[in-house]
């Protein structure tokens, strides 16, 4: 038996995209056509009887375009305020779209706190649960407009392991601007190869894990895929990191094709998600 037919039998995804998936890479301004591929797809696996949480990114890049930025903002204040206005007209999209295939979509906005405290922990974990058991589809985002250093998660990589741990998701998808995970940068190393399959993370993949991106609009770079896999796979989620630039991919992914790099989930016995959040 093929290795990724196991994918075939998910029925909880999370599935995370990257700012850089979703804008056009010269204006910077939301790709339309793609996120309506991206909600067709959502809507079918939805259809399908699978679950799905969405953890979008663009609220920053929304905001910025619509307040006339010409490049990323650099003060917290300008963020949060471009935050505040991308977010809602993020979602304002996202619910026309899912709309129109009889899904609703909800917003659920995160920090650190969420997560760390106790209470709030398993009042989010409730409200995600209640969402699921409803049929509606969670939209996710960092909450940017009131996050700072000491309570953000910094990337929606981590949050969207964070996240799949905490509903306990069983297949985690990670769609960015690369096509999985290679042996060297393949931007300045043509020798670098393609990793199919990781079987189990060591030292070596996690030094793998360089912080570059390629993208003027994301956040997370290879590093914080590694460590989102390393949350994901030892809270028994499998992962798989392939390339967002057609969204059509999800589907293959859930086919078991040949998509991308699919970290095996090696669950440990005693997975504390705080242990995990305390290295943020």
């Amino acid at each position: 038996m093929n290795i990724r037919d196991r994918l075939k039998d998910k029925k909880r995804v999370v599935i995370k995209i990257g700012s850089s998936s979703l804008t056009h890479p010269d204006t910077g301004r939301l790709n339309l056509i793609k996120l309506e591929i991206l909600v067709r797809e959502i809507s079918d696996l939805r259809n399908q009887g699978i679950e799905v949480v969405l953890v979008s990114s663009g609220a920053i890049a929304v905001g910025r375009k619509a307040m006339g930025f010409d490049h990323k903002p650099q003060l917290l204040s300008q963020k949060q305020a471009c935050a505040a206005i991308g977010q809602a007209r993020l979602m304002m999209i996202y619910q026309k779209l899912f709309a129109e295939y009889n899904q609703t979509a909800a917003q659920i906005l995160m920090t650190k706190n969420t997560m760390v405290n106790n209470l709030n922990r398993k009042n989010a974990k409730n409200t995600f649960n209640e969402l699921l058991q409803m049929g509606a589809i969670p939209i996710v985002n960092e909450n940017d407009t009131i996050s700072t250093y000491e309570i953000e998660f910094g990337d929606n990589d981590t949050l969207s392991a964070v996240v799949a741990a905490l509903i306990g998701a069983d297949l985690l998808i990670l769609l960015s601007d690369i096509d999985g995970l290679f042996t060297d940068d393949p931007r300045t190393n043509e020798s670098a190869k393609f990793v199919e399959v990781v079987e189990k993370l060591d030292d070596r993949l996690m030094n793998m894990g360089k912080a570059t991106t390629g993208s003027s609009v994301g956040t997370g770079g290879m590093a914080t895929k590694i460590h989102a896999a390393e949350i994901a796979t030892a809270a028994g989620a499998d992962m798989v990191i392939a390339n967002g630039k057609d969204f059509h991919v999800i589907h293959k992914i859930m086919q078991g094709r040949n998509h991308g790099t699919l970290f095996l989930a090696n669950r440990k016995e005693e997975f504390y998600l705080i242990d995990y959040l305390e290295k943020i």
